[in-house]
């Protein structure tokens, strides 16, 4: 009898809410997970010594070059078939005119360079045929930018999708399916208590998503329908 290899997922940002229950999908579907957080212990490493080696924690600081190269070096031997990107942060609820300058650059940082230089130092840990995926939202759409709030938030969700849009332009012929995914407004630290959805209703639909564009080219921005999200 023949067997097939696990699909092979990388998952950056997983300690709690859409990283947590999506490493955890993927692992109940069958993919092989490696999955990072800033710091040890928690609930994801709980999920990693129950899922018998089906899933695994690297530590990673996103922000931090140091770190983000030791991470490459540990996993250089290692081939993935999804490399997916989950971070964000939110500062509140500031009109621009009140935004510190460190607050800015904080978010903006985490938000959108460091997604960006994460796939820009894994990249090639992915196979040819591979999905990279960063994580945006609905917020990051200019043309859906029609209420009040969370300026800075919806900023920095325009200024990752503008820098991967680069890099889809960059990377064009190496093959590699290029997602930008909105899984709609969750409960979560983020996304506050009254958020419509829960982790758990939003993320199997988003790993439906992922599967079902592995293969397609170009960069596409979608929600967790399938459905493409206004630039």
């Amino acid at each position: 009898m023949s067997t097939t290899s696990p699909r092979q997922a990388l998952v950056i940002g997983a300690s709690r809410g859409l990283g947590l229950v999506l490493v955890g999908e993927l692992a109940q579907r069958g993919w092989q997970v490696t999955a990072t957080t800033r710091t040890s212990g928690g609930e994801l490493q709980a999920d990693a010594d129950a899922s018998r080696g089906r899933l695994t924690v690297e530590s990673l600081e996103m922000t931090s070059s140091g770190q983000l190269a030791a991470l490459r070096e540990r996993l250089s031997g290692r081939r993935f078939d999804l490399l997916f990107v989950n971070a964000a942060i939110d500062r509140g609820n500031l009109p621009i005119s009140e935004v510190p300058t460190e607050m800015f650059t904080e978010v903006m940082i985490t938000n959108a360079l460091s997604p960006l230089r994460v796939l820009e130092a894994l990249r090639d840990l992915v196979v040819p045929s591979g999905t990279v995926a960063v994580m945006s939202s609905e917020q990051g759409s200019i043309s859906q930018n029609t209420e009040d709030g969370y300026e800075l938030y919806k900023a920095s969700k325009a200024a990752l999708n503008q820098l991967m849009r680069s890099y889809a332009t960059r990377y064009a012929g190496d093959g590699q399916t290029k997602l930008l995914i909105d899984p709609g407004h969750n409960k979560t630290r983020l996304g506050g208590p009254d958020a419509p959805l829960t982790p758990e209703e939003s993320i199997p639909a988003v790993v439906d998503v992922l599967e079902a564009q592995a293969g397609a080219l170009g960069l596409q921005f979608l929600d967790r329908h399938g459905e493409t999200v206004p630039w």
